[in-house]
Order: structure tokens, then sequence, then C-alpha cells
């Protein structure tokens, strides 16, 4: 592990202007209750004073490494990977955020890193499913099953991604491999700073997967494309296979339309939510509105939307509060306000915490609205 000096060189803490700019979209600061931090002001402390002053920082742990501030930051500070490294070295030192759902969550990618763990990872898989034992295209579901068991009471739409997914990729010929030995990806870990769990997750799919043979790797989750894309070759090692989240594929298809072969116009208005890992960390803005679009319905944007997006108030299960629920009904007001009939998104965290947000027993009914995952949207129209 870096020290401390070495992550705030490699992630230019120090190039700090002291401007303010990421203190002005930083959805943690602007929703603070008593108290004030800033990524500004940690970065500041962390140069002038140290990893102890760090440590000291409740944005350690709140921060939703959402990219934001890094985005409009003139000088190019790095600040969500400054938060990962030092997450990395608080937990050699002991320290780690509050988890959410009482470690659950966490307990189950544990529990993953055992090379002889027997999993039930393919009872999704029904009928009208059509995979392969042997494909150039792999379909990573991730831990789609788990969270359909888990938040299922939310009417969540987990497995409901995963046939979707599979659906759509029979309409286009592809007959995926889905397999039955498949790991968490190690995102949540990872942005933890938990990277002795992340390391045995990634290593066990790495070993997985390059020994398929396939040349494509397709998920419907954008922290699983981003992780896997990204962070594996950074981390472990190249998976050897093109690695794509579902509208990057989509996107591609010389033959898009027969996607939509009852494609209407003008149906009901829907906004869309762009996830984290999705826009600003993997550039994928488009390519969804042109999915939303082509299936005939009329996309109304949030204010915040696109490179602006407001994140959807949660970062890999940890420290999930007043604040962070403040923040996920401010956007779902926001979506509200468009007129929409619908909230689209292409991550599954971003459904799990907006429904959650709708059942607040006091503020739940002003944020009522129907949300759906893209994946499920497109396949409705096959």
């Amino acid at each position: 592990m870096n020290t401390f000096a070495e992550i705030v060189q490699s992630n230019q803490a120090w190039l700090c202007l002291d401007c303010g700019k990421c203190s002005s979209v930083c959805p943690i600061t602007i929703n603070l209750v008593g108290g004030y931090t800033s990524p500004r002001l940690l970065v500041e402390g962390a140069v002038n004073s140290g990893m102890d002053r760090v440590l000291e920082d409740p944005l350690l742990w709140s921060c939703l490494t959402c990219q934001r501030c890094s985005e409009i930051c003139p000088s190019g500070v790095q600040f969500s990977e400054f938060i990962q490294d030092a997450r990395t070295l608080a937990r050699e030192g002991g320290q780690s955020g509050e988890c959410t759902h009482s470690g659950m969550i966490q307990s189950w990618m544990r529990l993953m890193t055992d090379p002889e763990l027997e999993q039930n990872r393919l009872d999704w898989i029904d009928d009208g499913s059509k995979t392969a034992p042997e494909s150039e295209v792999i379909y990573f579901p991730g831990c789609l099953p788990y969270y359909d068991t888990v938040f299922g009471k939310m009417d969540i739409e987990g497995i409901e991604i995963a046939r979707a997914a599979v659906k759509i990729l029979n309409h286009l010929g592809i007959e995926p491999m889905v397999l039955e030995n498949e790991r968490c990806c190690g995102h949540d870990p990872y942005w933890q700073g938990d990277m002795d769990t992340f390391r045995k997750l990634a290593e066990l799919n790495l070993e997985t997967i390059s020994q398929t043979g396939a040349k494509r790797l397709v998920t419907t989750c954008p922290e699983c494309a981003y992780t896997l894309k990204y962070t594996y070759p950074e981390q472990i090692g190249d998976l050897g296979l093109e690695v794509q989240h579902i509208t990057e594929l989509l996107a591609e298809d010389e033959n898009l339309q027969k996607l939509f072969p009852n494609n209407g116009s003008d149906l009901y208005s829907v906004t869309y939510q762009d996830p984290c890992r999705l826009g600003r960390f993997m550039g994928i803005y488009q390519q969804p509105r042109d999915m939303i679009q082509n299936l005939g319905y009329q996309l109304v944007e949030m204010d915040h939307h696109a490179h602006t997006s407001t994140c959807c108030g949660t970062s890999c299960w940890t420290n999930c509060g007043q604040l962070n629920k403040k923040v996920q009904s401010d956007r779902l007001k926001e979506a509200r306000s468009t007129g929409a009939e619908k909230l689209i998104t292409s991550c599954v965290k971003c459904q799990i915490h907006y429904r959650c947000a709708q059942g607040d027993p006091v503020s739940g009914q002003e944020i009522q609205m129907d949300i759906q995952d893209l994946t499920t949207l497109i396949a409705e129209k096959i």
C-alpha cells in the first residue's frame, strides 16, 4: 500500500487551488446539517496536516465517490481516487465506515471469496431465456439475484433485469454464457478500501472468465462494467476480452431497429437518471438516451442531467442516514418536477436507493414516482 504522502502526490491533492468549486456541487457538503466539511477542506487538511486530519473528517466515509467534484476541479484533483486510497490506509489501521443493512451485503461478498464455495447462481434462468454452455459472449448479472432476495419487498427489478438482458441478447441472435462460478465483481469492497476482499474476488473472476475463451462480456450493472473494464487491469489483470455495459452493445448494433419492430412514437414521457459509474466514470451518456427515444418515449431531462447528474445518494453500502435520504428525496422531487410519468435508470442500486427513500413513512408520499430499469423497458418492447 502507498504511504500517505504518495497518496497525496498520485492523486494531485496538492494542486488544490482552494477555489471551492467542489464544495458547490458535492451532494454531501450541500446537504450537511450541523458541522461542515467539503472536498476542498479535506484535501487541504491532507496536504497541511497529514493522515490524522483525514481520519477525523466525516467525508472520508460519507463521500459518495460520484466524481462530481473531480469533474469540475480546474486542477485535476482526483478526489474519488484519493478517498479510496485513504480508506484503504485507514482500514489497515483498523478503521472503517458504518455498514448499511447490518453488514449483510459485505458478508455475502466476503463469503464469495472462498474458492470452494458452491453457489446456486443459475436458478433465475427460466425457459424463455436461451443461454449456452459455450459462447463468445458472457452475460455477467453480478449481484442481481442477491439484491432480489434482500430487497424483494421493495419490488425492485433484480432477476427481472437479468432475464430482460438475456431476452435482448437472444433477440440479437446471441445465446450468452452465464457462469455458475461467477463472483461479485468486488466494486464495493474496493471503494470501501477493503482490498483483501476485492483482490480475492477479482482473482477468482479473472481465473474463471479467462478460461471461457469468450470474446465479450456484457453486464447490466454500471459498477460491474467499470470494475471489470478498468479496475481489474489496474489492480489485478486484464480479463482478455471486451467488457461492455448493455447500452454500449445496443448502440453498436447495425440492425438496432430490429429491436423495436412495433416501435410507436410519442409514448408517455420519462426522465433518466445517469448512474455515476456509467456517466462520469465511463462517459456513457448518449447511448441510454438513444435507447429511450428509439423506443418512442418522450425524454424529459431533469435540471441536473448527464455530467451534472446527482448521485442516487449512497455508495458501496456504507454510511446511509438522514443526509443520504435528503439527497435521494431531493433527486426524486427533481424527477417529479419534469412532469415525466416514469424515472428510468440503468443501475439497480439507483432503483434500490430511490425505492427505499419512497418507503419513508414521513416524506415518502411526496416523492412517489414509478421507477424502472432501462433493460426491462427495452425488453418489454421486443
